[in-house]
């Protein structure tokens, strides 16, 4: 049944997505949303112990970190076109909009991976401070989530491509990885206001 594909009645295919599977990535996801919180509350009670080092204000660069913001901003919304490709059945249009989506999130890896090699040049790393291991541990974690995301579309995207036709089981695949890489977003504009902007205000 999970093998049958979408490609007779295209306009079919969300109600073709088994719910349970969707259910339980809603649940890995609540999960996910508890480790967030914790390390945001971890960053909340730390984000002030400096430890005579650097604090937000004289380390952090808002148009650099606004930058990175845009690049994942749209890659979510690039990611919304694949799945518009993705529910008429055209592969090709689906594909494009995943690579695009994959150099954005490719993008903003990028540049976070430069700020992080600037602040420890400048000796600003983890072990400084309570305020810098927060910081990189949260901002850390988002990182290796999005890195896991890009992985994760391009095991998608050979998977798809190995079929004449969508399949309801890249359908599930798809939407689930749709779920999470705005759940990245949400998270990383807490990021962007609750470390970035709160820090340098």
């Amino acid at each position: 049944m999970l093998q049958k594909t979408i490609a007779v009645q295209p306009h079919l295919a969300p109600d073709h997505v088994p719910s349970h599977s969707v259910f339980g990535f809603w649940l890995y996801l609540m999960t996910d949303c508890v480790i967030f919180a914790a390390l945001f509350a971890v960053f909340a009670v730390m984000g002030h112990q400096f430890a005579g080092g650097p604090s937000g204000k004289d380390l952090f660069e808002i148009p650099g970190v606004a930058l990175e913001t845009t690049m994942l901003l749209l890659s979510s919304i690039t990611y919304g076109f694949a799945m518009l490709g993705a529910h008429r059945n055209r592969k090709g249009v689906l594909l494009f909009w995943l690579a695009v989506t994959f150099l954005l999130g490719l993008a903003f890896l990028t540049l976070e991976m430069r700020e992080f090699s600037h602040l420890i040049a400048e000796g600003a790393g983890p072990g400084r401070s309570a305020f810098l291991s927060s910081f990189f541990t949260l901002v850390g974690t988002h990182g290796l989530h999005v890195t896991c995301g890009l992985i994760w579309m391009v095991v998608l995207a050979v998977q798809v491509m190995r079929h004449r036709d969508l399949t309801e089981r890249d359908m599930i695949r798809l939407t689930c990885l749709s779920l999470f890489w705005h759940f990245l977003d949400v998270v990383w504009i807490g990021v962007f206001t609750f470390v970035y902007l709160a820090s340098v205000i």
